[in-house]
C-alpha cells in the first residue's frame, strides 16, 4: 500500500525531520532519553513514567509531556474505543516522519500490543493533541515494505525500540502514521 501525499506536502524520505534533529542535537536532554532508553532498567519505571505524563499534561492543560521535557517529540492520541466507541486518550513518543507523525506500539517491551494500536487498527481517523493544537489525523497502519522503511526510521530516531523490541520477545509492533487532515 503506497501512502497518498498531498499535493504540496514533503515527501517523507525514511529520516527523522532535519531541523527536528538539530534542535534536539543543542539539547543534552534527548542524548540522554536515548542513552537511557535503551536500557533494560528504565522499563520498570513505565508505571511511573506514565504516572508523571499524566500529571505533567494536566498542569499544562495537555500541552507538555515528560516527553517534551527531555526535548523529544510526544503527542496525545484520542481515538474511538474499538467495543464501546468512546474517546480514548493516550500519550506518545512520535517519529517526524515528513509532514506526518509515526507511532510504534512498543507498549514498554511488553509482549502484548497496547490497547491503542488496537483501537488504532479499527479506525481511519483519530485526533492528536500536540503543543496545544488540536487536529483530526487521517490513520494509516503499515504493512510491508513501507512498514520496513519506516522501522529503519525509527530506530533511527529511537534506537530504544531495538531493545524493546526484544523485550517483546520478538513480537512485531504495529505501526502507524498519522497524516494531518486539513479542515
Amino acid at each position: 500500500m503506497m501512502l497518498p501525499i498531498p499535493v504540496g506536502a514533503p515527501r517523507h524520505t525514511g529520516r527523522p525531520d532535519r531541523a527536528r534533529m538539530a534542535d534536539m542535537a543543542a539539547n543534552p536532554l534527548p542524548v540522554l532519553a536515548r542513552y537511557l532508553a535503551r536500557q533494560r532498567w528504565v522499563m520498570r519505571t513505565a508505571p511511573l513514567v506514565v504516572r508523571l505524563e499524566r500529571l505533567v499534561r494536566r498542569l499544562t492543560r495537555g500541552r507538555y509531556g515528560v516527553l517534551d521535557l527531555a526535548g523529544l517529540p510526544s503527542l496525545e492520541l484520542t481515538v474511538a474505543g474499538r467495543k464501546t466507541g468512546r474517546p480514548r486518550t493516550t500519550a506518545l513518543l512520535y517519529v517526524p516522519y515528513g509532514a506526518d507523525h509515526l507511532v510504534v506500539g512498543s507498549n514498554w517491551g511488553s509482549a502484548k500490543h497496547p490497547v491503542w494500536s488496537a483501537n488504532l487498527r479499527a479506525a481511519d481517523r483519530a485526533v492528536v493533541h500536540r503543543r496545544g493544537e488540536r487536529y483530526p489525523v487521517r490513520v494509516v497502519e503499515l504493512t510491508g515494505p513501507e512498514r520496513k522503511e519506516a522501522w529503519a526510521a525509527a530506530v533511527r530516531f529511537w534506537p530504544g525500540y531495538l531493545m524493546e523490541c526484544e523485550l517483546s520477545g520478538g513480537r512485531e509492533f504495529r505501526m502507524f502514521v498519522l497524516q494531518r487532515v486539513r479542515e
